[in-house]
């Protein structure tokens, strides 16, 4: 069947009677089935499952799940006398995916994702600030609703046409530019995504994934910068709000930090049925070359009572072959 972008993405709310233009459809172009083995190439067109936005897969990355929901029988015993945390998780391998952002679909779904997914630190002698790049997103295998256009320029973005270039004889039809190969490969070790760690806890599913970002000079000492990217879906139909999160942070030299704060990234959001998950990014420097962070996301039901969603523990590695972060985007 075609497929449709709305004016929003499918699960944006929006109140008819203020913008009954908010119902208008435009055909973007139509369906294909979806992988269930093998992987999506460079120029996929799709639609996020979860969010709802248009994007284009750029390469796709082999990360380490681990995933706390489905550990052997035989450790989910000894977890109870040793506590949270001694369950040994063995990591799969799971396909997951850089991917442009349509920026028509952008402003739809920044109350649900921040479209800024990856950060890179700046490396210029007048700046020590984080610079980040819109529209960039990381997406698993199974988010993806794979379709096929024939728009010459299907996704809006400004690294589009610097990226990837159309050729008809090909499928897909968009196929990647050196350019796209040399910032891939200049990039990389700040781009590419490991390890991801997830856990659900009465029906609300924590899913992390870490970035080492680089080491910064300061003082005599050395600082080691990671970003961590964050979602949250709520997998029942009733509603709750996150209200508090609830960190330790445990450094390779010997200290542990806690961290306990009102929402995150100062929002508080609302995960429904039809909204039913939020994603963020944050960031975390320590004076060690590694670490790892813990904790709690603390949620209140309808009822005013609250409980508390594990963030399942992943640790903070630096890369082994230490190079220097990227000086802005020269090409």
């Amino acid at each position: 069947g075609a497929v449709s972008a709305p004016a929003h993405p499918p699960n944006y709310l929006s109140a008819p009677r203020n913008r009954p233009e908010g119902k208008v459809l435009e055909t973007v172009g139509v369906f294909e089935a979806p992988k269930q083995h093998g992987k999506y190439e460079t120029g996929q067109l799709f639609l996020h499952s979860v969010f709802g936005y248009r994007g284009i897969v750029l390469f796709p990355w082999q990360a380490r799940l681990y995933d706390r929901d489905v550990a052997s029988p035989v450790t989910e015993k000894s977890e109870n006398t040793a506590g949270h945390g001694s369950k040994e998780v063995k990591g799969k391998t799971h396909t997951y995916y850089q991917v442009l952002i349509d920026a028509r679909d952008c402003p739809h779904i920044s109350q649900r994702s921040q479209t800024e997914a990856v950060t890179f630190l700046a490396n210029h002698d007048d700046s020590r600030a984080l610079y980040a790049i819109p529209g960039l997103d990381y997406v698993s295998h199974e988010d993806i609703l794979p379709y096929s256009s024939t728009d010459q320029v299907p996704i809006q973005h400004e690294l589009f046409e610097r990226f990837l270039t159309y050729d008809q004889t090909k499928v897909p039809p968009f196929v990647a530019r050196d350019t796209l190969c040399a910032w891939q490969e200049k990039n990389h070790p700040w781009l590419e995504l490991s390890d991801v760690h997830r856990e659900t806890t009465e029906n609300i599913r924590v899913t992390v994934i870490p970035f080492y970002m680089g080491m910064r000079e300061a003082q005599n000492s050395h600082v080691y910068w990671w970003r961590y990217c964050i979602r949250l879906e709520n997998l029942d139909s009733e509603v709750v709000q996150l209200r508090e999160r609830h960190w330790r942070i445990f450094s390779l030299s010997g200290t542990l930090e806690t961290v306990r704060g009102r929402g995150v990234v100062g929002r508080e959001p609302v995960l429904s049925k039809e909204q039913p998950a939020f994603q963020y990014s944050s960031h975390v420097s320590l004076q060690a070359s590694s670490g790892h962070m813990w904790g709690t996301f603390r949620f209140e039901r309808p009822d005013g009572s609250h409980f508390d969603v594990r963030i399942p523990p992943f640790s903070l590695e630096s890369n082994k072959d230490e190079k220097t972060p990227p000086s802005g985007l020269h090409w």
